[in-house]
């Protein structure tokens, strides 16, 4: 059965206020798109999880839709702080709880795997363990030194932004993997966008690349171009012009709301962003064709 829905749908079906909401990806194919149509929509009091919580993170508490946000790592990749959720937690105005970044793959994988914790190595970040007490050492039952161990997360919603899908929801990705699987199959609910929907013979010539299967996805939404400023092996570069300019729009609430007013409350959703952006950043954006070998399944 497709499972093949507008964005806009999917976002209202099964986001709801006060839901934890995952938004996977690690750098690479972050889900903006999604992330504009909830700030749309005006949910209020989520819980935003995130290894990294990148821009999208920012805009969203900007926007009024968190009341909390868990994460490792908090920053404007490779340009400075996010000023706004910083700005949040330092005042009190946002709830917070930080982990090392394999402390949050922890938690997805013990979500994913049915389990209550997972144990992990002792880290540097000894600190963490001070501020967060979810974070907690115990003895190793087989005599050696005491391990970390982190809870299970289960989101309410992971959204998951991929190449390409079929209306089933069986997805492929490539390029830089992060999070998405395990954020997956934690998660209760899965939003999948994706910059194609294709044929599922398509997705069956090449089983070892469906890191998504479509029995985990709740919903299936044809979202080209979702991860600006993002990137999508394959089909746009990132804008690390945007990641500048960003710095520098949440400097002040003001620039900050004219931002979203213009790019995100003015425009109906990601196809009329597109062309919003116009045909010199669409061209600085384009990527040439560089395709992997051929792979030989044989016959059957």
């Amino acid at each position: 059965m497709s499972k093949l829905i507008s964005l806009n749908k999917a976002i209202s079906e099964f986001v709801k206020d006060g839901d934890t909401v995952y938004a996977a990806g690690f750098t690479h194919l972050i889900p903006f798109a999604a992330g504009h149509e909830i700030i749309r929509q005006g949910r209020k009091n989520l819980t935003l999880a995130r290894a990294t919580p990148d821009l999208i993170y920012d805009q969203m508490v900007a926007a009024g839709c968190a009341k909390k946000v868990i994460f490792s790592y908090m920053g404007n990749p490779g340009v400075g702080s996010l000023r706004i959720v910083r700005s949040a937690i330092e005042k009190g105005e946002l709830e917070w709880e930080e982990y090392s970044h394999f402390g949050m793959i922890t938690r997805l994988q013990a979500g994913a795997s049915g389990l209550p914790f997972l144990p992990m190595n002792q880290t540097g970040a000894t600190s963490l363990e001070q501020v967060n007490p979810l974070i907690k050492r115990i003895p190793d039952p087989y005599g050696g030194k005491d391990v970390i161990v982190v809870p299970a997360l289960n989101p309410d919603v992971a959204i998951v932004h991929v190449q390409r899908a079929d209306k089933q929801g069986n997805a492929h990705l490539w390029g830089i993997i992060g999070e998405q699987k395990e954020a997956a199959f934690a998660a209760k609910k899965v939003i999948l966008t994706a910059e194609e929907i294709v044929d599922e013979s398509v997705i069956r010539s090449d089983p070892n690349r469906t890191m998504i299967p479509g029995i985990v996805v709740s919903a299936v939404c044809h979202v080209p171009f979702a991860s600006h400023p993002s990137y999508s092996q394959g089909y746009y570069d990132r804008d690390n012009e945007f990641y500048l300019a960003w710095d520098k729009i949440s400097e002040s609430p003001e620039s900050v709301k004219k931002y979203l007013d213009e790019w995100v409350y003015g425009v109906k959703d990601r196809n009329a962003y597109w062309k919003k952006l116009g045909e010199k950043a669409q061209k600085r954006l384009k990527v040439k064709a560089r395709y992997s070998e051929k792979i030989n399944y044989g016959s059957y």
